[in-house]
């Protein structure tokens, strides 16, 4: 993965402006649903698997490290399921090195992994404290990560926004949030960027307006609704945009790097392609969902039927103006053509149909969109109540991106499925089926003409799943956290990954077909193996405790006895 030279830069520009007048608009009634293709990407496509600080590294508390807001917000009873936390999660920042090892053995050609600015700045503010040892733990993992030919891919904001910062100044309800996080990435741009040439402002942003400040699900689990998403997304944009002009005056001559955002979106599928309404109601789905952050970022403000809904809603609510922010001229100059790659996260579908919602239920970001979600029952579940496989619409998401905003330059940076907790078995068949065909759904798009230039399956390891605690695994690797060494088995979708990569694709379906046969062979013995590991974990429990007790209640008896006898004899 090359970044385009910076004398190219005003020529893209001028294109990207030209393609974005001249995009063609989307068809939702056309629905491709073709049978697999056989064939492989283009050549320096780039494979990668990806991770984030809070849900990998653990180690909350040592090194200097600050309180995040996931690290309190875990901490409160009732929140996380089972009241799990991810004070120690994968031991990743003790762990590295292996995890290094794992992708060097999968031939990754890039590794995403997001910086924790708590590690870095413990109050959040760079003016206070610089944490050194912090810097060194990234320092090393960048390091060992192009010693093995794996390209960083960093993402600056991955939702562990310092304690202090939501404690003083509301987190990013506050427009100061923009200030402290350019100092944050400007800190990170001078450290690393002789290094990292590939930089991710904030994953799914989306996430963190709705599910932090609109349902309270998420850290810092606030329920402002109607508008407490609408304001956090409004100073995520805002902060974006200063972080990507930081980059574009002061580092890109000198590193030549690129700045994207990476925005997680399903797609929405008119329940009746047929039906206007409907039509209208999937393509208002898809407009909240990723026009809300994509549309300002390419064109410079909010997509129109946002403003036109929330503006209405508001309106019908008695308020004299819509609870969704507005851009000034100046802001919306400021903030277009802010993104020289976009980052495209997906996991799932949803069908969609028009629903009128009465302006009396309340303020709410859900009610605001008037439409219904539905889901086939059909559509395989591998567990997660949330995420059903269904594959086409990825390539339905593509495509929708290509004409909606000039066919920019696109990184997949978060694509896979999950399972329950309580499935250990690591011959992960749906987990396979779900990589083959929603990679291969990425190579029709590409087919299509769409620039996909990379792939990040979603995640290296098993990990902290947010608000699911541990009860979800997502991980190529499955990580046993009941024993404090968490050690890594790899599932048999490594295997099949791996060779993926190999192939740049699907060469033939020979040869495809022996991959999963391979694969399935594999993780049989690694199946033996964790099926081991709790009796290896009780016999680390009796060396390390029962035999320490045992021993100290001998010498205690035997002290006890040696008196009796001493008295005896007095």
């Amino acid at each position: 993965m090359q970044p385009q030279p910076c004398t190219l830069r005003t020529f893209h520009l001028l294109v990207l402006v030209i393609c974005i007048s001249a995009s063609e608009d989307f068809d939702w009634t056309r629905s491709e649903r073709s049978a697999f293709h056989y064939g492989t990407f283009p050549t320096g496509f780039s494979w990668g698997a990806g991770s984030s600080a809070y849900q990998t590294e653990g180690a909350w508390n040592v090194d200097g490290k600050g309180v995040s807001i996931w690290d309190s917000f875990s901490h409160k009873k009732g929140k996380i399921h089972a009241n799990d936390t991810g004070d120690t999660s994968c031991d990743g920042y003790y762990k590295f090195k292996d995890d290094v090892a794992l992708m060097k053995d999968m031939k990754l050609n890039h590794y995403r992994f997001s910086i924790s600015w708590p590690r870095i700045l413990p109050t959040g503010r760079k003016s206070e404290h610089i944490n050194e040892r912090g810097i060194k733990y990234y320092d090393n993992l960048i390091n060992m990560l192009l010693e093995n030919k794996i390209t960083p891919i960093v993402t600056l904001y991955h939702w562990d926004l310092p304690q202090v910062l939501q404690e003083k100044h509301g987190g990013w309800q506050n427009v100061s949030m923009v200030n402290y996080f350019n100092d944050f990435a400007n800190l990170c741009f001078e450290r690393f960027g002789n290094r990292v040439k590939y930089w991710i402002t904030f994953n799914n942003p989306w996430s963190v307006a709705v599910e932090g400040y609109e349902t309270g699900e998420h850290a810092p689990g606030l329920r402002l609704k109607g508008s407490g998403a609408y304001r956090t997304a409004h100073h995520i944009i805002k902060a974006h945009a200063k972080v990507w002009h930081t980059y574009d005056t002061q580092w890109r001559s000198k590193q030549k790097g690129l700045v994207g955002i990476s925005l997680t979106a399903d797609w929405g599928e008119p329940v009746d392609v047929s039906n206007q309404r409907d039509i209208e109601a999937a393509e208002r789905y898809i407009q909240f969902y990723l026009g809300w952050f994509a549309t300002p970022l390419f064109s410079g403000d909010y997509p129109q039927v946002m403003k036109d809904y929330i503006g209405r809603k508001s309106g019908q609510q008695g308020l004299g103006a819509s609870r969704l922010p507005v851009f000034s001229p100046q802001e919306k100059s400021y903030i277009k053509g802010t993104c020289d790659f976009l980052g495209l996260g997906h996991f799932t579908t949803r069908y969609v149909t028009m629903k009128n919602y009465p302006a009396g239920l309340g303020d709410s970001y859900f009610t605001d969109r008037d439409l219904a979600e539905l889901v086939d029952p059909q559509w395989p579940d591998p567990g997660s109540e949330w995420l059903y496989s269904v594959p086409w619409g990825f390539r339905r998401l593509l495509n929708f991106v290509k004409s909606q905003y000039g066919n920019p330059m696109i990184y997949v940076t978060e694509n896979g499925v999950s399972e329950k907790m309580l499935c250990t078995d690591l011959c992960d068949d749906w987990r396979m089926k779900y990589y083959k065909d929603y990679i291969n759904e990425m190579l029709k798009a590409v087919k299509d003409g769409v620039n996909v230039k990379g792939y990040t399956a979603w995640s290296l390891l098993d990990n902290f799943e947010w608000d699911e605690g541990f009860s979800e695994r997502f991980g190529l690797f499955y990580v046993d956290f009941r024993n404090k060494n968490k050690p890594r088995y790899p599932k048999a979708s490594v295997q099949f990954y791996k060779r993926l990569i190999s192939s740049n694709g699907f060469p033939n379906q020979r040869e495809v077909d022996i991959w999963k046969r391979k694969a399935v062979e594999t993780c049989s013995s690694s199946n033996q193996l964790l099926a081991a590991d709790p009796l290896i974990g009780h016999m680390e429990m009796v060396t390390e405790i029962v035999v320490p007790t045992v021993c100290t209640l001998c010498i205690l008896l035997s002290a006890v006895f040696l008196m009796f006898l001493l008295r005896g004899r007095l």
